[in-house]
């Protein structure tokens, strides 16, 4: 259906990653988004950072139109890289904001109807933005500093968590992928409830679709596992938060019951400890890292896995699960977060207790030794996303955030105040530099 008129018919989106720039599940969300936005008759402009390879300026979907509206479309415009090195992944981020706003200049094209910034990494691109063209904003946020974290500890993340209110303080509407994350930047970055949305996450199906043929999957198959061995899979940066320890850790008690498991760990980030930690327990042999995993192979590995496993020690909503239910693998997940509202434990998947190798164990064995169960799990997980998860409904609730945006309607709670000024001790962390202590210490630097 069209979009009529008088309604958000071309949409500036600001987002650090984009694909096949693909760092975390906010490039993968803006892409799918986007193209929703774009079925229904929007014109979508994506702004997005640098990647190597891919092209300054593309149109990636187009979509007719419908009884003499215009159709709709999603054209990505790249940053140009960074014209000095940064000194720290904050300079970087600045440099981002700053490439971001010369592309549009570079464009000339302003006739927006409202600005979606996508969190914190894009807020001072998208505030500079809302005031120079005068045009509302509209954030989400996908995590925060203070829930990876349990807190602000040093003067990094304090900065961080400051702009991170930035962006929900100058946004008309802010939002919020579970009814957790709202509850978390209520808490954390105080807004009032009354400019939050709770909009979930969704998933193409068809992305994770595997089309292999079954010789190119054996294929594929071999490089990963032994023939007759079962594969336990994974998929997610590999940072502390997404509770790879935890994972490592339950992997003798997993063998255990089931020694021809083999657990398959995709995603980019250090895995050295990871695999120290594995071969500590005599279970190195049994763990593979692939690294960051190309679009392609994706849906082969969800195919080929029996169960797939995210033991996050935070996850604001857990995108990674709906994929994995998408593509028919039964799921086992932390009891944290986000699963709690994405999976229901015992019927779309397993949760165990977050941060305890043992009951992460106890659920990765329970799908494995039982074949009726795994069935119903593939089979309900499928049918919840379909009914829960298709970007065609997430669309039209976005749609309806960007009207009361452009609507002028503000709410009606009190505007937070500034998180207050850091203050820097003699255990100082990371981000601090040197120089910005000098008139503390009373030494230059």
């Amino acid at each position: 259906m069209g979009v009529p008129r008088g309604e958000p018919r071309r949409v500036l989106m600001l987002s650090w990653e984009f694909p096949p720039r693909l760092v975390g599940g906010i490039a993968r969300h803006v892409d799918e988004l986007s193209r929703a936005l774009a079925r229904q008759g929007v014109e979508v402009d994506v702004v997005t950072a640098h990647h190597p390879g891919a092209p300054d300026r593309e149109v990636v979907a187009e979509f007719p139109g419908e009884a003499g509206w215009g159709g709709g479309r999603v054209r990505v415009l790249r940053a140009g890289p960074a014209p000095v090195n940064p000194l720290d992944f904050i300079v970087e981020i600045d440099h981002l904001n700053f490439g971001l706003l010369e592309k549009l200049l570079e464009e000339g094209s302003f006739g927006y109807d409202v600005i979606h910034a996508h969190e914190w990494l894009v807020a001072l691109a998208g505030r500079t933005l809302k005031h120079g063209l005068g045009l509302p904003l509209v954030g989400t946020i996908h995590g925060t500093e203070w829930g990876r974290n349990g807190g602000i500890h040093n003067a990094l993340q304090h900065y961080i968590h400051s702009v991170e209110w930035l962006l929900t303080y100058e946004a008309a509407r802010v939002i919020c992928c579970s009814r957790f994350m709202e509850n978390e930047v209520i808490e954390a970055l105080k807004v009032p409830r009354d400019k939050l949305h709770v909009v979930p996450n969704g998933v193409d199906p068809e992305r994770v679709r595997c089309r292999a043929t079954p010789a190119e999957l054996a294929g594929f198959r071999s490089r990963w596992a032994l023939p007759g061995e079962r594969i336990v899979f994974f998929v997610g940066r590999l940072v502390r938060e997404k509770g790879l320890e935890v994972l490592i850790d339950a992997i003798p008690h997993v063998l255990a019951a089931h020694p021809d498991a083999k657990f398959v760990i995709a995603g980019g980030g250090w895995h050295g400890h990871l695999w120290e930690r594995a071969a500590a327990l005599g279970v190195g042999e049994k763990v593979v890292f692939t690294g960051f995993v190309a679009e392609a192979d994706l849906p082969r590995l969800y195919a080929l896995a029996e169960v797939a496993v995210f033991p996050s020690l935070y996850e604001p909503f857990g995108i990674v699960a709906l994929e994995a239910m998408a593509a028919g693998v039964p799921v086992v997940t932390s009891d944290i977060g986000g699963f709690r509202e994405v999976v229901r434990h015992g019927e779309t998947g397993i949760h165990t207790w977050a941060n305890n190798p043992e009951s992460l164990a106890w659920g990765i064995n329970l799908v494995l030794s039982d074949g009726a169960l795994a069935r119903r799990l593939r089979e309900a997980g499928k049918r919840e996303v379909e009914a829960r998860y298709r970007w065609g409904a997430i669309a039209e609730q976005t749609l309806q955030i960007y009207r009361e945006a452009m609507s002028g309607a503000v709410a009606q709670g009190p505007a937070a105040p500034a998180p207050a000024v850091w203050e820097p001790s003699a255990a100082t962390g990371p981000g601090v530099r040197p120089r910005y202590l000098a008139a503390e210490t009373g030494q230059r630097s």
